[in-house]
């Protein structure tokens, strides 16, 4: 049993989907601490050539929060304006009458439960891709929550009878094979290979939200990317 486990992102990267595409089993991390300016509630896509970064507003952000107890601010003119922005820069893309229903379809959901959102808006984008992944919030896996760090991980882990953990190339820092090893679990890091694509007729930047890549590459095209990495 492969099981990854990440903090909510909003529209991450695609080296998030790699990983999430990887796993048998996706934990979303959401009873950990918020961390502001993070990549939880922003992320950066493409205007005018240049990436630019947009927020989901929060109502009462506290690092002092866990994820799941943070709420999307109640003044909602933010998804129009967010949509706007989106449906300018990405109208003329190639797959944008594809694409964009489903980004309006997530950014127009109801629930304001920060963690509960961005859980919806993986499994619209994993349902697009066909990645068959199951996906659960750790908040409802039973635990001993006063474990911190790899500790927690690890019994997470356990929890899912995983015999494989993979994590994200950054974790290399956090986390040692042979202490996942003294548990019966095989540690691994994802990293992505450099991923290039027509962004218009722009100079390419890269690693921008997974909004710009499925805008621009087919269904088909984006799931090769998905198995465009090293397992370290």
């Amino acid at each position: 049993m492969k099981v990854a486990i990440m903090q909510p992102y909003i529209f991450p990267y695609i080296g998030y989907f790699q990983l999430i595409n990887a796993a048998d089993v996706f934990v979303i991390y959401d009873d950990v601490n918020y961390i502001k300016k993070g990549w939880i509630n922003r992320n950066t896509i493409l205007v005018n050539g240049t990436g630019l970064l947009f927020s989901i507003p929060l109502q009462n952000v506290s690092q002092n929060k866990w994820i799941n107890q943070l709420a999307l601010a109640d003044d909602v003119r933010w998804k129009n304006e967010l949509l706007k922005t989106i449906q300018l820069s990405y109208k003329k893309a190639p797959y944008f009458e594809v694409v964009f229903p489903i980004i309006n379809k997530i950014i127009v959901h109801p629930n304001n439960k920060l963690s509960e959102f961005i859980s919806n808006s993986i499994h619209q984008i994993c349902t697009y891709l066909a990645i068959k992944t199951r996906i659960q919030l750790s908040s409802t896996i039973e635990k001993n929550t006063d474990l911190k760090g790899q500790d927690k991980i690890i019994e997470i882990c356990k929890k899912l009878n995983a015999t494989q953990y993979i994590n994200a190339i950054g974790g290399k820092e956090l986390y040692t094979k042979d202490t996942f090893l003294d548990n019966q679990i095989a540690l691994n890091f994802i990293r992505t290979n450099p991923i290039v694509y027509s962004q218009f007729k722009n100079d390419f930047i890269p690693w921008l939200s997974i909004i710009d890549v499925l805008m621009f590459n087919s269904v088909e095209k984006t799931n090769d990317f998905l198995n465009q990495y090293e397992l370290l």
